[in-house]
């Protein structure tokens, strides 16, 4: 069949994303012998108007629209891209079938089939799922009992998470621009999540399994990606990059045996860092760590269902500085449990870590079928007729009115922190800016730089 794959997501805050997860599927595709054709929509000034060409020019008999996000998930900047995808969906409606997917659309996939009126949908892993439904078509016949396939009108066949999944294929996408655009590539290593984080999705996305990729396979695709395409810094996307810390360990010595000029950042459990890991990490070229942080306060952590306390940051973050790793700390206001003392207790703690960065969110956005929903309606935050498909987020009743005031407050008198919900002491216009030089790595990395120049609030 011809299918035309399109990434939807045009979200640059704090950069453009490279669709990962339609490169995974871009193999499996063609080895079952589907003809492909990329629209990527990262850089498009009239999104509709790329897409009713490329319908024109290549005729697909199907369009695969991947939802990376349905909003940005911070508050009280909250922006939705549910209006912007139904509006690709209409365009398609009469001239190919559409087929949902992407982790956006696998977090609600009833309300977004619904909403967006589309033919099908995956929810999901799609490498075996995209392929089993585009057969069934070929044929005439319902996919009926494919593993994460649903039709318009139906229910979702349950997920089978993959055993294992190899290598994405950028060779249909835009992966130079990505990278002087958004200074970085983008690596998998992993999928699945473990933890038991009260408002994460990624076991519902994922599976809990953790499933490894092969060393040498990912590090034959940094190769590539160095070598042959003249990147020369990469993110690790994993959820925790450092769990198993063993795994991590193993990598990072075999990225360091290639002696590859490349820098690289990662997401990391502050309770999973190892002075042997970060030894490792440093060795192999990782200058930026990013550590999903969430609280000060050891009340929040555990409401949070954290597998950390903040003993684990105040070393994590001194085995970080000896390493000479660049390194922020995430920050989740507003959680179960949290309070004014609360607040106040992050700030203590996050003085004391001296990181190059704090990012400040305020709210969490709730999302059906976590802890948080469960504790969102036992709280009275929601009850369980609000649609969820428009941005919702949980403020911790005794400091949901002055949350906001309180955080803005209390980072505009430091110099390394960051609020993106709020555009304080670092705006879009300011990450757009910082983009027309040659800035590799998280862009957190010039906050102390620009602190001179900080911004109030919105």
């Amino acid at each position: 069949m011809d299918v035309l794959l399109v990434s939807a997501n045009r979200e640059r805050n704090p950069y453009p994303v490279f669709p990962l997860g339609l490169s995974f599927l871009a193999g499996p595709l063609e080895r079952h012998g589907h003809r492909l054709r990329v629209l990527d929509l990262g850089f498009a000034a009239d999104p509709g108007g790329e897409l009713a060409a490329a319908l024109d020019e290549f005729a697909p008999q199907v369009v695969a629209l991947s939802l990376r996000n349905i909003d940005n998930v911070t508050y009280p900047g909250s922006r939705s891209y549910v209006a912007e995808a139904k509006e690709l969906a209409e365009r398609c409606r009469g001239r190919a079938l559409v087929v949902l997917g992407g982790s956006g659309f696998s977090l609600m996939p009833v309300e977004l089939m619904a909403r967006l009126d589309a033919d099908y949908g995956v929810v999901g892993e799609g490498e075996e799922a995209l392929p089993g439904l585009l057969g069934c078509l070929e044929r005439g016949e319902q996919p009926g009992s494919i593993p994460g396939v649903m039709a318009r009108g139906g229910s979702v066949v349950p997920v089978a998470y993959l055993e294992s999944f190899g290598a994405p294929d950028r060779r249909l996408f835009p992966l130079g621009r990505y990278r002087a655009e958004g200074g970085m590539a983008n690596v998998q290593t992993k999928r699945g999540c473990p933890f038991s984080c009260l408002y994460c999705n990624y076991p519902f996305l994922e599976g809990r399994k953790v499933r490894l990729r092969g060393v040498s396979e990912i590090v034959d695709e940094v190769n590539v990606l160095v070598k042959e395409e003249g990147v020369d810094y990469f993110s690790f996307v994993d959820d925790v990059f450092n769990f198993p810390p063993e795994f991590a360990e193993q990598l990072c010595r075999a990225l360091a045996r290639e002696k590859l000029k490349v820098g690289w950042s990662a997401f990391i459990n502050p309770g999973y860092l190892t002075p042997h890991l970060v030894d490792a990490m440093a060795e192999a070229g990782c200058d930026a760590i990013e550590f999903g942080s969430e609280s000060g306060s050891d009340v929040v952590l555990e409401a949070l269902g954290k597998s950390f306390q903040a003993v684990d940051l105040r070393a994590a973050s001194r085995l970080a500085r000896r390493a000479g790793i660049a390194f922020a700390h995430y920050f989740l206001f507003g959680g179960p449990g949290e309070s004014e003392a609360t607040v106040e207790e992050t700030f203590a703690v996050a003085d004391e870590l001296d990181a190059d960065a704090n990012i400040a969110m305020t709210g969490i956005r709730i999302f059906p079928g976590t802890g948080l929903y469960h504790r969102a309606l036992a709280d009275g935050v929601i009850t369980a007729e609000t649609s969820l498909l428009e941005p919702v987020f949980y403020l911790s009743p005794p400091v949901a009115a002055t949350l906001c005031a309180l955080v803005a407050d209390r980072a505009l008198s430091r110099k390394n922190w960051v609020a993106p919900g709020m555009e304080l002491n670092m705006s879009d216009a300011m990450l757009e800016a910082l983009r027309r030089f040659p800035v590799r790595g998280p862009l957190w990395k010039q906050v102390r730089r620009l602190s001179r120049s900080r911004l109030k609030p919105m």
